[in-house]
């Protein structure tokens, strides 16, 4: 009997690779983030990544970062997170008790809607705004509602996809 390979993905790392895949769907040119909430027995419940809310065109607003508020795009991109949580259709008592992985952690906003959809776990893999005042807020919000968060070190881990 042959052994079984080593290498394969662990749940977590399986996740957020899915969740680094649904972000490639963003057409944000400066930051893609993708999002994957699975449930207590480490079934998809949702995927969302980053971009206009449904039926608003990505072509009629501007992708800027800065500059006046209705000319950037923080005005009209729906974030991973939020995406992932409304497009899920099935039962709120799934998300009761899920995880959400992420790319980067998510922002005060997210946090609020993470929280009230009942996910308990947030696994992300970059922090780089963690001195911003949004996200000071996230992690106090969930501190205080008991929705815990780590993040999984990948240790520079490459997974490649070849469709050939």
């Amino acid at each position: 009997m042959a052994n079984k390979r080593n290498d394969y993905l662990s749940w977590d790392e399986y996740f957020i690779a899915l969740a680094k895949l649904s972000a490639m769907r963003s057409k944000d040119p400066s930051t893609r983030v993708g999002a994957c909430i699975v449930g207590e027995d480490k079934r998809i419940l949702s995927i969302g990544y980053n971009g206009a809310p449904n039926g608003f065109s990505d072509d009629d607003f501007s992708w800027n970062r800065e500059g006046d508020f209705l000319n950037t795009k923080y005005a009209y991109v729906c974030h991973a997170e939020l995406n992932a949580i409304l497009n899920y259709h099935g039962s709120r008592k799934d998300l009761e008790k899920a995880t959400i992985y992420v790319d980067l952690f998510p922002c005060n906003e997210c946090a609020k809607a993470i929280i009230q959809s009942g996910i308990k776990e947030v696994v992300y893999t970059s922090d780089k705004y963690a001195h911003t005042d949004a996200t000071i807020a996230s992690k106090k919000m969930f501190d205080i509602c008991g929705v815990s968060y780590r993040n999984l070190n990948m240790n520079n881990k490459k997974i490649m996809i070849d469709f050939n």
